[in-house]
């Protein structure tokens, strides 16, 4: 009888390898959106940080950030109140690479045509590795056109806030060679009702205000300044509030505690409480929803930009998975039932990214004159939120899903993407908010409705017509019942028109077939037979 053969119990077979030591940017909706938009001259700096992004040292850096979470230290070890957070040291790394990389304030300070759309772009390619930091990074962006509302305040802050230094740790704002600014809205008993705001802010004899109340939800608490809303006499107003006064002594902002969130865990979110704490007037009294409302817009734009970017790692994730993985007798990608849910996870992604694009192009020239944009930016940045940070759960669940019990595995870094993304459908508005916003822009600002359709317009295509035929029809009845199956409808008739004009055939083929007529499933993996799934998965791959 011949000698057993040795049983070997853990050899490794059928395994992918680790995504690691690619190039995130290499994305070709991105990358034609980045030309298309007026950017194609920030294409190496961009490609450069996409190799960063995919770096084994950057997931590694995700990874630590998300491990070990802030940690608040309300008193120090005499018993004075400092309020301060502590962060791993790769939080740090991830924050310096993003401010240094021009992804906080730094587009407002470029006469470079495309500014934003650059940003944008970066954004997108660095939140891949880790999305939590980049809440302070997108409102340290945003704030600084609501800033502008008060002259005098942006002539000494916004040099710092477009600073490419990373300076973290609280001190006098004027003596730090970059700043991070944050904003506090939310209130426990109004949420979005901001106006239910019950936070008081009294006027002192030097020109400043004294504020008094609780905030419910402000992240980045280590930030040098908040924008923050408060019921002055005249009524609800912004207000400037550091950190740190000009004196050195440390403004009353005592944090109650961080949020136990269900994701975003590197990123802290807190509830502060003003007692005593000195403000400056930004705007005009009574007129607060008015003046930091850009804000709002702006970090809007960075809940489409933020899901794209989580739509799109989770996608490349699956198609690396399939690619590599072979079951039942050949390879997960050549499967056509996997084919085809990736092919639509792929349309999905692919459909974000170039509607984030655009968005961000709008911005950029609306900021520079242009009404045009300026009417199409005030609907769709409101439409684009809404659709967009709606779809980025099912698309998590079910890239999660391709990779089976493996995805299900907090190694495999699925579950950190499932459980962030919800977030930016919360995260300044839900979507019965957005969709208000959008009934509220269609009644008062009826130009951001010719602006759209004539966007939409522009796309030669019977798909296209005969929607926005039907879209036309239903928008004389439109009120809060119909208004989220209203938001939608515009969503996707312009990513529709959005992938006529600009992406393949194949794609703008198989998403006008499945999201545009036909009567389809809606689940991910029902696309219909005669699409060449084949190159629209082929594109999306990692590469």
């Amino acid at each position: 009888m011949p000698p057993l053969t040795p049983l070997v119990t853990h050899d490794v077979t059928n395994q992918p390898p680790p995504l690691s030591g690619y190039d995130v940017s290499r994305d070709a909706a991105l990358l034609e959106g980045l030309q298309r938009e007026g950017a194609g001259w920030h294409l190496a700096d961009l490609r450069r940080l996409g190799e960063r992004a995919g770096s084994a040292q950057a997931q590694q850096w995700g990874v630590e950030a998300n491990d070990n979470e802030p940690v608040l230290r309300t008193h120090d070890r005499y018993g004075n109140r400092i309020d301060e957070v502590d962060f791993h040291p790769s939080w740090h790394r991830l924050m310096e690479v993003a401010v240094g990389e021009g992804l906080a304030g730094a587009p407002w300070a470029s006469s470079q045509t495309g500014s934003h759309v650059a940003r944008a772009a970066g954004f997108y390619t660095w939140s891949q590795a880790e999305g939590g930091h980049g809440c302070p990074i997108s409102m340290t962006c945003a704030v600084v056109p609501a800033l502008r509302m008060q002259p005098d305040l942006a002539a000494v802050y916004e040099p710092l806030l477009t600073s490419l230094s990373y300076d973290p740790g609280l001190r006098v704002p004027t003596s730090k060679t970059g700043l991070l600014a944050g904003m506090g809205m939310t209130e426990k008993q109004g949420g979005s009702d901001v106006r239910a705001n019950t936070t008081t802010a009294t006027p002192s004899a030097d020109g400043t205000f004294v504020l008094r109340g609780h905030k419910w939800f402000t992240s980045a608490p280590m930030c040098d300044l908040f924008l923050v809303l408060a019921q002055a006499p005249a009524g609800l107003s912004c207000f400037l509030v550091p950190r740190v006064l000009p004196d050195g002594t440390r403004n009353p902002f005592k944090i109650q505690r961080l949020k136990d969130k269900l994701g975003n865990r590197s990123n802290a979110s807190s509830e502060p409480e003003f007692d005593g704490t000195v403000a400056w007037l930004v705007g005009e009294q009574g007129r607060g929803v008015r003046t930091i409302i850009e804000m709002v817009s702006m970090t809007r734009l960075d809940c489409v930009i933020g899901s794209a970017a989580l739509m799109r790692q989770a996608t490349v994730q699956a198609i690396h998975h399939a690619t590599h993985r072979s079951a039942f007798g050949g390879r997960l990608l050549d499967k056509p039932l996997m084919q085809n849910v990736l092919a639509d996870l792929a349309l999905e992604s692919e459909a974000a990214t170039t509607l984030m694009m655009r968005l961000a192009g709008a911005v950029d020239r609306a900021h520079r004159g242009d009404h045009q944009e300026q009417a199409f930016k005030r609907l769709a940045v409101a439409v684009g939120k809404y659709w967009v940070t709606k779809r980025t759960p099912n698309v998590a669940a079910e890239a999660l899903e391709c990779l089976g019990g493996n995805g299900y595995v907090e190694e495999s870094g699925m579950p950190r993407l499932y459980r962030e993304a919800p977030l930016n459908s919360v995260w300044e508005g839900s979507g019965n908010v957005s969709a208000l916003d959008v009934l509220r822009a269609m009644a008062r600002e009826p130009e951001s409705v010719e602006a759209f359709f004539a966007e939409v317009a522009l796309a030669d295509d019977a798909r296209i017509t005969g929607a926005v035929a039907d879209l036309q029809k239903d928008l004389g009845e439109a009120d809060e019942v119909t208004a989220r199956r209203l938001v939608e409808r515009l969503a996707l008739v312009l990513q529709g028109s959005l992938l006529v004009r600009h992406a393949p055939s194949s794609v703008a083929d198989a998403f006008g077939a499945s999201r545009l007529e036909g009567d389809w499933g809606s689940a991910f993996g029902t696309l219909p037979r005669g699409l060449d799934l084949k190159e629209v998965v082929d594109r999306a791959a990692a590469r």
